[in-house]
């Protein structure tokens, strides 16, 4: 009887078996207009600046020509002997500093020496040689003057000898002198003659003398100049045993040691110029359409990605990189296929930035503001 009365309470106290009631849908819950003006104002604002940004970018790709296809460049120097010697020392280490003038590289220049002095002794032995034959021509000119005083004492002794005759003409009319002594007189007047003659014909062997000693004189010195050439020639050649730097820069790539014996063409090392660098860009040729020298170039070098260096265009090369390529192309072959060209643009940069500074080689993007 307990037991019936407690099931009975208990079915009494239990809800009816059955679903859940479900919520009211979300699009009955009443909105918050503030909150949504909040929303629409942040969506227009989000707009309105996105709008702006785009049109500004806009802008500014429209009166800009950019390019990452760029690096830095400088004056590199290859250091090549000029004459084939062993290495006595090498001055510079790698990236070491130096200035114009500088000793690099010092060779052996014994042999080179050796032929200095051999030019020297040719040039002194030709030297003498124009002595030797300036003499000759001194020689033949007192031969000349010895000749001209033997016609002058022979006109004298003629002409006293044509008095004599004159005088012993008349006397041997008269016969008051024999005519051995006659005879005499005649055959003096002949021979002085010859001798006059003579004389006369020394005078013209003589000058042909001087002029074969004066053209001596002038091989001799024309053999002096080629010996004076030589000696030239050879300090020229052993002063190159002396390696010294063209420019001021940075040693690089050192590839020469003490003991090791060079040639003529041999890269000993390089020096990168440290007083002048630039960029060159590969522009797309559609880039090129409004593109002049002078325009405002921004640098971005990858080095340094918070600075900006400034430029400005210095010149655009006259062929595409390309055509300077070991096999260029060539739009007339068959299987010719289109590509967009680049054409390298010099920029020069307004100032340099010492604490910044630019290697030959460095990667940079460069920005040119064409309108």
């Amino acid at each position: 009887m307990a037991t019936q009365q407690t099931e009975l309470n208990t079915a009494t106290v239990s809800p009816p078996a059955g679903p859940a009631p479900t919520p009211p849908p979300a699009d009955e819950v009443p909105a918050n207009p503030a909150r949504r003006r909040i929303v629409l104002l942040v969506l227009a604002l989000a707009l309105l600046i996105g709008g702006y940004y785009g049109w500004t970018r806009y802008q500014y790709a429209a009166a800009h020509e950019s390019t990452d296809a760029a690096q830095v460049e400088g004056d590199v120097y290859p250091i090549i002997p000029r004459i084939s010697a062993p290495v006595l020392a090498v001055s510079v280490d790698d990236n070491q500093l130096v200035k114009k003038g500088d000793v690099l590289v010092t060779l052996d220049p014994a042999d080179y020496q050796q032929r200095v002095n051999a030019a020297e002794a040719a040039l002194a032995q030709a030297r003498a040689q124009v002595i030797a034959a300036r003499a000759g021509v001194g020689t033949a000119q007192a031969g000349i003057s010895t000749a001209q005083s033997t016609i002058g004492v022979s006109d004298a002794n003629r002409a006293k000898l044509q008095k004599d005759l004159q005088r012993s003409q008349f006397l041997r009319k008269e016969d008051i002198i024999p005519q051995s002594e006659f005879d005499a007189v005649q055959a003096n007047l002949e021979a002085t003659s010859a001798t006059r003659t003579t004389a006369t014909n020394q005078v013209r062997v003589a000058r042909q003398q001087v002029t074969a000693a004066q053209q001596q004189v002038a091989v001799a010195q024309a053999v002096v100049k080629q010996r004076q050439a030589d000696l030239d020639n050879a300090r020229l050649q052993a002063s190159y045993a002396t390696i010294t730097a063209p420019a001021n820069g940075i040693v690089s790539k050192k590839n020469v040691q003490p003991g090791q014996s060079v040639g003529p063409g041999q890269q000993l090392l390089g020096l990168v110029g440290s007083e002048r660098t630039w960029i060159t860009a590969n522009f797309k040729e559609t880039q090129l359409a409004n593109m002049r020298v002078g325009q405002p170039v921004a640098v971005e070098v990858d080095a340094y990605p918070d600075l900006k260096f400034q430029g400005h265009v210095e010149s655009l090369s006259a062929a595409t990189g390309a055509r300077f390529a070991l096999l260029p192309p060539d739009n007339a072959s068959g299987n010719f296929v289109k590509v967009v060209q680049r054409v390298p643009v010099k920029i020069a940069l307004d100032k340099l930035d010492p604490q910044h500074p630019l290697r030959a080689g460095m990667s940079v993007k460069a920005e040119v503001a064409i309108k």
